[in-house]
């Protein structure tokens, strides 16, 4: 079933949701996703919006089902393989529903949610979960030409306009800052969390795929993993029809590409001298975690 973009009721207003940014789209199933029976081999990927949820949920699906079941990779789009679990856009399945079906094992189920609206039997379960951050100004830069395209996201407005409710937290799934420090203040007490940052999976996807297998325990051979690095490269991607998103329903190509850049440092095309330096000044309030780093360019 599709929904036509042209056709959608206007777009998604925010509000405040347990003290985050939030559209309906992503609380209307807020019981049922709530309720949500994860198992144990679940494996859950979690981002900010745009930070690089695809890129990882992709490297996964082939780390576990490139060889096994290398038809997938030629018949179903990534986001039928890989569950979001909150989004319900009805008239098409909603994320819960899709999650709950989904035939592997392990099941690879995405959510862009705060770490404390991940459902409970997530923790109770010991689940594995990977998080992927990606610095503040090229996550701001990719959050906004996704807006512009993604119909069921509010009105973006100019970029100026974006850029001030960016930083005031004003964005589906809320604050950026509360987001990547929520998730790693969560890893200092939870083991089953790889914390990974999309800097270094561009500046070396091979050695962040090592990482991933260390912490999965899984040993792909040599070959293998060369395979999915090469596969798995952004421009690789961008022109894999059922990786790139162009055949979702809910958003508009004629706009932007979901998949535009891929690249570290894009931010220096958007933000203006003056608005970079306010920026680095509201990030130092912000950003209090010294152990926390990130890089706005390699």
């Amino acid at each position: 079933m599709s929904v036509n973009p042209d056709k959608m009721d206007s777009r998604a207003e925010l509000f405040d949701f347990h003290g985050v940014s939030m559209t309906h789209y992503f609380t209307d199933n807020w019981e049922n996703i709530q309720n949500f029976q994860a198992r144990p081999d679940d494996i859950l990927i979690a981002t900010y919006p745009k930070a690089g949820t695809t890129w990882v949920s992709y490297i996964l699906d082939l780390l576990y089902f490139g060889q096994k079941s290398p038809e997938r990779e030629t018949s179903i789009p990534i986001y039928e393989r890989v569950a979001f679990l909150e989004i319900c856009v009805p008239p098409l399945e909603s994320g819960k529903d899709l999650a709950d079906k989904l035939p592997t094992s392990p099941r690879l189920i995405k959510t862009h949610f705060p770490v404390q609206f991940v459902p409970k039997s997530f923790w109770e379960q010991k689940c594995r979960m990977v998080y992927v951050a990606r610095n503040a100004k090229d996550n701001m830069v990719s959050y906004f030409h996704f807006n512009r395209m993604t119909m069921i996201q509010p009105e973006p407005g100019d970029w100026s306009n974006f850029f001030q409710k960016f930083m005031e937290g004003k964005m589906v799934c809320g604050s950026w800052y509360d987001h990547v420090n929520g998730w790693w203040k969560k890893k200092q007490t939870y083991p089953n969390l790889h914390y990974m940052f999309y800097e270094d999976l561009i500046e070396d996807t091979g050695r962040e795929i090592d990482k991933l297998c260390c912490f999965l325990g899984l040993s792909p051979s040599t070959e293998e993993k060369n395979r999915i690095a090469c596969g798995v490269q952004f421009d690789n991607m961008k022109k894999n029809n059922l990786v790139n998103y162009s055949t979702f329903a809910i958003m508009d190509f004629k706009i932007s590409p979901f998949m535009r850049k891929g690249k570290v440092g894009d931010w220096k095309n958007h933000f203006t001298v003056a608005q970079n330096e306010e920026f680095d000044e509201d990030y130092k309030k912000k950003m209090k975690d010294p152990t926390l780093q990130f890089r706005t360019e390699i």
